[in-house]
Protein backbone atom coordinates (compact mmCIF):
# COMPACT_ATOMS: atom_id res chain seq x y z
CA UNK A 1 0.00 0.00 0.00
CA UNK A 2 2.91 2.13 0.69
CA UNK A 3 4.26 1.77 -2.73
CA UNK A 4 0.16 2.74 -3.88
CA UNK A 5 -0.09 6.17 -1.90
CA UNK A 6 3.38 7.01 -3.55
CA UNK A 7 2.16 6.40 -6.96
CA UNK A 8 -1.35 8.32 -6.03
CA UNK A 9 0.49 11.46 -4.99
CA UNK A 10 2.66 11.59 -7.88
CA UNK A 11 -0.36 11.61 -9.71
CA UNK A 12 -0.81 7.82 -11.41
CA UNK A 13 -4.65 6.62 -11.33
CA UNK A 14 -3.64 3.15 -8.82
CA UNK A 15 -5.81 0.73 -9.38
CA UNK A 16 -5.08 -2.28 -6.44
CA UNK A 17 -6.34 -5.99 -7.07
CA UNK A 18 -6.41 -8.33 -4.28
CA UNK A 19 -8.13 -11.76 -2.70
CA UNK A 20 -8.78 -10.87 0.44
CA UNK A 21 -12.60 -11.70 0.62
CA UNK A 22 -12.97 -8.24 2.15
CA UNK A 23 -14.42 -5.92 -1.13
CA UNK A 24 -13.87 -3.48 -3.34
CA UNK A 25 -13.33 -0.10 -1.45
CA UNK A 26 -11.46 3.37 -2.01
CA UNK A 27 -8.72 4.45 0.21
CA UNK A 28 -6.49 7.41 -0.16
CA UNK A 29 -6.49 7.82 -4.30
CA UNK A 30 -6.28 4.29 -4.62
CA UNK A 31 -9.28 2.17 -5.96
CA UNK A 32 -9.43 -1.78 -4.66
CA UNK A 33 -10.79 -4.63 -6.54
CA UNK A 34 -11.19 -7.71 -4.39
CA UNK A 35 -11.41 -10.71 -6.53
CA UNK A 36 -12.49 -12.83 -3.32
CA UNK A 37 -10.72 -15.12 -1.01
CA UNK A 38 -9.03 -18.10 -2.16
CA UNK A 39 -10.63 -21.49 -0.91
CA UNK A 40 -7.67 -23.33 -0.49
CA UNK A 41 -4.02 -23.66 -1.81
CA UNK A 42 -5.07 -25.03 -5.36
CA UNK A 43 -7.44 -22.31 -5.52
CA UNK A 44 -4.84 -19.62 -4.63
CA UNK A 45 -2.59 -21.07 -7.14
CA UNK A 46 -5.20 -21.18 -10.04
CA UNK A 47 -8.78 -20.07 -9.24
CA UNK A 48 -6.96 -16.78 -7.95
CA UNK A 49 -4.64 -15.92 -10.52
CA UNK A 50 -7.06 -16.44 -13.64
CA UNK A 51 -9.86 -14.05 -11.44
CA UNK A 52 -7.01 -11.62 -10.49
CA UNK A 53 -6.04 -11.62 -14.53
CA UNK A 54 -9.81 -11.26 -15.93
CA UNK A 55 -9.93 -7.61 -13.34
CA UNK A 56 -6.59 -6.95 -14.84
CA UNK A 57 -7.23 -6.76 -18.01
CA UNK A 58 -11.22 -4.98 -16.93
CA UNK A 59 -9.24 -2.55 -15.25
CA UNK A 60 -6.77 -1.89 -18.83
CA UNK A 61 -4.19 0.10 -17.03
CA UNK A 62 -0.64 0.85 -19.15
CA UNK A 63 1.34 -0.47 -16.28
CA UNK A 64 1.10 -3.41 -14.36
CA UNK A 65 2.84 -4.68 -11.17
CA UNK A 66 2.13 -7.67 -9.34
CA UNK A 67 3.66 -9.10 -6.26
CA UNK A 68 2.80 -12.92 -5.95
CA UNK A 69 4.79 -15.34 -7.79
CA UNK A 70 2.28 -17.54 -8.61
CA UNK A 71 0.70 -14.71 -10.38
CA UNK A 72 4.02 -14.40 -13.05
CA UNK A 73 1.84 -16.86 -15.56
CA UNK A 74 -0.85 -13.59 -15.19
CA UNK A 75 2.27 -11.35 -16.00
CA UNK A 76 3.38 -13.19 -19.11
CA UNK A 77 -0.81 -12.91 -20.45
CA UNK A 78 -0.69 -9.00 -19.77
CA UNK A 79 2.66 -8.55 -21.71
CA UNK A 80 1.49 -10.69 -24.52
CA UNK A 81 -1.00 -8.15 -24.99
CA UNK A 82 1.05 -5.48 -25.26
CA UNK A 83 1.37 -4.26 -21.54
CA UNK A 84 4.32 -3.17 -19.49
CA UNK A 85 4.55 -5.25 -16.72
CA UNK A 86 6.71 -5.07 -13.48
CA UNK A 87 7.28 -7.71 -11.01
CA UNK A 88 8.02 -7.15 -7.49
CA UNK A 89 10.03 -9.80 -5.80
CA UNK A 90 9.37 -10.09 -2.23
CA UNK A 91 11.35 -13.02 -1.22
CA UNK A 92 14.24 -15.68 -2.71
CA UNK A 93 11.23 -17.96 -3.59
CA UNK A 94 13.95 -20.69 -5.51
CA UNK A 95 15.44 -20.64 -2.18
CA UNK A 96 12.40 -20.44 -0.01
CA UNK A 97 10.91 -23.44 -0.99
CA UNK A 98 14.34 -25.35 -0.29
CA UNK A 99 13.31 -25.02 3.69
CA UNK A 100 9.70 -26.44 3.59
CA UNK A 101 9.42 -28.86 5.72
CA UNK A 102 6.24 -30.81 4.79
CA UNK A 103 8.61 -31.25 1.07
CA UNK A 104 10.53 -34.62 0.42
CA UNK A 105 13.85 -33.47 0.27
CA UNK A 106 14.28 -34.87 -3.21
CA UNK A 107 10.94 -32.87 -4.38
CA UNK A 108 12.05 -29.05 -2.56
CA UNK A 109 15.39 -29.26 -5.01
CA UNK A 110 13.15 -30.97 -8.35
CA UNK A 111 10.66 -27.98 -7.32
CA UNK A 112 13.21 -25.38 -6.62
CA UNK A 113 15.06 -25.72 -9.76
CA UNK A 114 11.69 -25.62 -11.98
CA UNK A 115 10.99 -22.56 -9.96
CA UNK A 116 14.26 -21.06 -10.48
CA UNK A 117 14.03 -21.74 -14.39
CA UNK A 118 10.32 -20.82 -14.73
CA UNK A 119 10.96 -17.50 -12.34
CA UNK A 120 13.84 -16.50 -14.77
CA UNK A 121 12.35 -17.02 -18.04
CA UNK A 122 9.59 -15.52 -17.27
CA UNK A 123 10.84 -12.30 -16.02
CA UNK A 124 13.43 -11.96 -19.11
CA UNK A 125 10.12 -11.83 -20.58
CA UNK A 126 8.69 -8.61 -18.33
CA UNK A 127 9.99 -5.00 -18.36
CA UNK A 128 11.54 -4.77 -14.68
CA UNK A 129 11.95 -6.32 -11.56
CA UNK A 130 11.64 -4.80 -8.13
CA UNK A 131 13.63 -6.54 -5.37
CA UNK A 132 12.80 -6.34 -1.85
CA UNK A 133 16.23 -6.10 -0.94
CA UNK A 134 19.61 -5.76 -2.37
CA UNK A 135 20.33 -9.35 -2.36
CA UNK A 136 17.53 -10.32 -4.27
CA UNK A 137 17.93 -7.39 -6.48
CA UNK A 138 21.75 -8.73 -7.09
CA UNK A 139 20.01 -12.37 -8.06
CA UNK A 140 18.09 -11.52 -10.90
CA UNK A 141 21.08 -8.70 -12.07
CA UNK A 142 23.58 -11.47 -12.11
CA UNK A 143 20.81 -13.48 -14.76
CA UNK A 144 20.84 -10.28 -16.63
CA UNK A 145 17.31 -9.18 -15.86
CA UNK A 146 16.66 -5.60 -15.67
CA UNK A 147 16.55 -4.89 -11.30
CA UNK A 148 16.14 -2.48 -8.80
CA UNK A 149 15.75 -2.36 -5.09
CA UNK A 150 12.57 -0.77 -3.19
CA UNK A 151 12.83 -1.11 0.26
CA UNK A 152 10.22 -1.20 2.67
CA UNK A 153 12.30 1.41 4.82
CA UNK A 154 9.85 3.81 7.09
CA UNK A 155 8.19 6.67 6.09
CA UNK A 156 10.23 9.67 8.25
CA UNK A 157 8.49 10.78 11.30
CA UNK A 158 5.61 7.87 11.64
CA UNK A 159 6.98 6.60 14.84
CA UNK A 160 9.64 8.89 15.93
CA UNK A 161 7.65 10.14 19.35
CA UNK A 162 8.91 13.01 21.48
CA UNK A 163 9.44 11.24 24.85
CA UNK A 164 12.53 12.01 26.50
CA UNK A 165 14.66 9.26 27.10
CA UNK A 166 14.85 9.34 30.97
CA UNK A 167 11.11 9.16 31.16
CA UNK A 168 11.16 5.52 29.10
CA UNK A 169 10.75 2.49 31.73
CA UNK A 170 12.85 -0.49 32.12
CA UNK A 171 11.01 -2.24 29.05
CA UNK A 172 12.48 -3.87 26.11
CA UNK A 173 9.74 -4.37 22.59
CA UNK A 174 9.15 -6.85 20.42
CA UNK A 175 6.53 -5.66 17.83
CA UNK A 176 5.61 -8.03 14.74
CA UNK A 177 4.03 -11.56 13.82
CA UNK A 178 4.80 -13.43 16.96
CA UNK A 179 6.15 -17.63 16.06
CA UNK A 180 8.57 -19.93 17.16
CA UNK A 181 10.18 -19.46 13.74
CA UNK A 182 10.82 -15.22 14.51
CA UNK A 183 12.55 -16.44 18.12
CA UNK A 184 9.60 -15.94 20.94
CA UNK A 185 10.68 -18.88 22.64
CA UNK A 186 14.50 -17.40 22.96
CA UNK A 187 13.06 -13.86 23.81
CA UNK A 188 10.62 -15.21 26.40
CA UNK A 189 13.97 -17.42 28.20
CA UNK A 190 15.92 -14.40 27.68
CA UNK A 191 13.25 -12.24 30.18
CA UNK A 192 13.57 -15.06 32.61
CA UNK A 193 17.47 -15.11 32.69
CA UNK A 194 17.81 -11.13 32.90
CA UNK A 195 19.39 -9.63 35.44
CA UNK A 196 18.29 -5.68 35.10
CA UNK A 197 14.65 -5.92 35.91
CA UNK A 198 13.29 -5.47 32.30
CA UNK A 199 10.27 -6.07 30.73
CA UNK A 200 9.01 -7.09 27.32
CA UNK A 201 6.42 -5.56 25.50
CA UNK A 202 5.21 -8.01 23.29
CA UNK A 203 2.76 -6.53 20.14
CA UNK A 204 1.28 -8.58 17.83
CA UNK A 205 -0.62 -11.49 16.91
CA UNK A 206 0.26 -15.12 17.83
CA UNK A 207 0.71 -17.43 14.70
CA UNK A 208 0.04 -20.52 16.91
CA UNK A 209 -2.39 -20.75 19.86
CA UNK A 210 -0.03 -23.76 20.90
CA UNK A 211 3.14 -21.53 20.91
CA UNK A 212 1.21 -19.07 23.12
CA UNK A 213 -0.04 -21.98 25.51
CA UNK A 214 3.42 -23.45 25.96
CA UNK A 215 5.16 -19.74 26.96
CA UNK A 216 2.17 -18.80 29.20
CA UNK A 217 3.46 -22.03 31.58
CA UNK A 218 6.97 -20.44 32.05
CA UNK A 219 7.29 -18.30 34.62
CA UNK A 220 9.08 -15.69 32.23
CA UNK A 221 5.88 -15.17 31.40
CA UNK A 222 5.55 -13.21 34.10
CA UNK A 223 7.91 -10.38 32.91
CA UNK A 224 5.57 -10.00 29.65
CA UNK A 225 3.08 -7.23 28.95
CA UNK A 226 0.87 -8.89 26.29
CA UNK A 227 -0.82 -6.29 24.55
CA UNK A 228 -1.91 -7.92 21.25
CA UNK A 229 -2.51 -6.42 18.15
CA UNK A 230 -1.89 -2.93 17.71
CA UNK A 231 -2.86 0.24 15.90
CA UNK A 232 0.37 2.65 13.97
CA UNK A 233 -0.38 5.02 16.82
CA UNK A 234 -0.56 2.50 19.85
CA UNK A 235 3.15 1.01 18.24
CA UNK A 236 5.14 4.71 18.62
CA UNK A 237 3.61 4.50 21.99
CA UNK A 238 5.31 1.48 22.70
CA UNK A 239 7.95 2.13 21.36
CA UNK A 240 8.50 5.92 23.24
CA UNK A 241 8.34 3.97 26.66
CA UNK A 242 10.74 0.91 25.86
CA UNK A 243 14.23 1.02 25.82
CA UNK A 244 15.28 -1.45 22.96
CA UNK A 245 13.50 -3.21 20.22
CA UNK A 246 13.95 -6.39 19.82
CA UNK A 247 14.88 -8.51 16.30
CA UNK A 248 16.19 -12.23 16.51
CA UNK A 249 14.65 -13.95 14.25
CA UNK A 250 15.94 -17.75 13.36
CA UNK A 251 18.83 -18.39 10.89
CA UNK A 252 16.65 -19.30 7.90
CA UNK A 253 16.52 -19.20 4.41
CA UNK A 254 13.68 -16.85 4.57
CA UNK A 255 15.28 -14.42 6.74
CA UNK A 256 19.35 -14.77 6.27
CA UNK A 257 18.86 -12.08 3.30
CA UNK A 258 16.21 -10.04 4.32
CA UNK A 259 15.98 -6.59 5.95
CA UNK A 260 13.01 -6.88 8.59
CA UNK A 261 10.94 -3.46 8.75
CA UNK A 262 10.45 -4.04 12.22
CA UNK A 263 14.33 -3.20 12.66
CA UNK A 264 14.31 -0.03 11.03
CA UNK A 265 11.02 0.82 12.51
CA UNK A 266 13.04 0.84 15.96
CA UNK A 267 15.47 2.92 14.76
CA UNK A 268 13.05 5.32 13.33
CA UNK A 269 12.25 6.04 17.03
CA UNK A 270 15.78 5.98 18.54
CA UNK A 271 15.46 2.47 19.81
CA UNK A 272 19.11 0.29 20.11
CA UNK A 273 17.95 -2.88 18.53
CA UNK A 274 18.86 -6.61 19.54
CA UNK A 275 19.02 -8.55 15.97
CA UNK A 276 20.06 -11.70 14.95
CA UNK A 277 23.50 -11.71 13.82
CA UNK A 278 23.40 -12.55 10.19
CA UNK A 279 25.66 -10.58 7.56
CA UNK A 280 23.40 -8.44 5.79
CA UNK A 281 21.77 -7.03 9.56
CA UNK A 282 25.28 -6.87 11.23
CA UNK A 283 26.41 -4.23 8.47
CA UNK A 284 23.51 -1.94 9.26
CA UNK A 285 23.80 -2.23 13.19
CA UNK A 286 27.44 -2.50 13.52
CA UNK A 287 28.27 -0.13 10.87
CA UNK A 288 26.30 2.85 12.15
CA UNK A 289 26.60 1.56 16.01
CA UNK A 290 23.14 1.16 16.66
CA UNK A 291 22.63 -1.67 18.55
CA UNK A 292 23.93 -5.41 19.56
CA UNK A 293 23.94 -8.19 17.00
CA UNK A 294 23.26 -11.59 18.89
CA UNK A 295 22.96 -15.12 18.18
CA UNK A 296 19.34 -15.80 18.10
CA UNK A 297 19.35 -19.30 19.70
CA UNK A 298 21.02 -18.35 22.30
CA UNK A 299 18.70 -16.89 25.45
CA UNK A 300 21.67 -16.09 27.51
CA UNK A 301 23.13 -14.16 24.81
CA UNK A 302 19.42 -12.15 24.20
CA UNK A 303 19.40 -11.63 27.82
CA UNK A 304 22.93 -10.18 27.94
CA UNK A 305 21.93 -7.80 25.19
CA UNK A 306 18.85 -6.48 27.19
CA UNK A 307 20.86 -6.02 30.06
CA UNK A 308 23.51 -3.91 28.66
CA UNK A 309 21.27 -1.73 27.52
CA UNK A 310 18.62 -1.27 30.54
CA UNK A 311 21.32 -0.86 32.67
CA UNK A 312 23.02 1.83 30.63
CA UNK A 313 20.45 4.08 29.73
CA UNK A 314 23.56 6.69 28.23
CA UNK A 315 24.80 3.72 25.88
CA UNK A 316 21.48 2.90 25.04
CA UNK A 317 20.10 6.62 24.16
CA UNK A 318 23.47 7.06 22.09
CA UNK A 319 22.84 3.66 20.06
CA UNK A 320 19.31 4.58 19.51
CA UNK A 321 20.51 8.82 18.15
CA UNK A 322 22.60 7.20 15.77
CA UNK A 323 20.57 4.45 14.59
CA UNK A 324 17.86 7.50 13.96
CA UNK A 325 20.20 9.51 12.38
CA UNK A 326 20.92 6.37 9.50
CA UNK A 327 17.28 6.06 8.92
CA UNK A 328 17.10 9.75 8.66
CA UNK A 329 20.06 9.85 5.87
CA UNK A 330 19.75 6.72 4.31
CA UNK A 331 17.10 4.01 5.88
CA UNK A 332 13.79 5.89 4.66
CA UNK A 333 11.00 5.63 2.56
CA UNK A 334 11.59 8.85 0.88
CA UNK A 335 14.59 7.71 -0.90
CA UNK A 336 13.34 4.12 -1.75
CA UNK A 337 10.27 6.71 -3.43
CA UNK A 338 12.31 8.25 -5.61
CA UNK A 339 13.67 4.54 -7.49
CA UNK A 340 10.09 3.70 -7.81
CA UNK A 341 9.15 6.81 -9.34
CA UNK A 342 11.90 6.80 -11.52
CA UNK A 343 11.27 3.47 -12.53
CA UNK A 344 7.52 4.22 -13.67
CA UNK A 345 8.98 7.64 -15.32
CA UNK A 346 10.68 5.50 -17.43
CA UNK A 347 8.14 3.09 -18.48
CA UNK A 348 5.35 5.93 -19.03
CA UNK A 349 7.70 7.38 -21.30
CA UNK A 350 8.77 3.98 -23.09
CA UNK A 351 5.03 3.41 -23.71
Amino acid sequence: MKQCRSLAAAGYRVSLVVADGEGDAEREGVSIYDVGKPKDRVDRMLGATRRVLKQALKIDADIYQFHDPELLPAGLALKRKGKRVIFDSHEDVPVQILSKPYLHPLLRRSISGSMSAFESLACRRLDSVIAATPVIRDKFVAKGIETIDVNNFPILGELQGESPWAGKQREVCYIGGISAIRGIKEVVAAMGLSRSGARLNLGGKFEASATKAELEKLPAWQKVNELGFLSRSEVKAVLGRSMAGIVTLHPTRAYLDSLPVKMFEYMSAGLPVIASDFPPWREVVRGNDCGVCVDPLDPQAIADAIDQLVEKPDLARRMGENGRRAVQERYNWNVEEKKLLALYAALSSAG
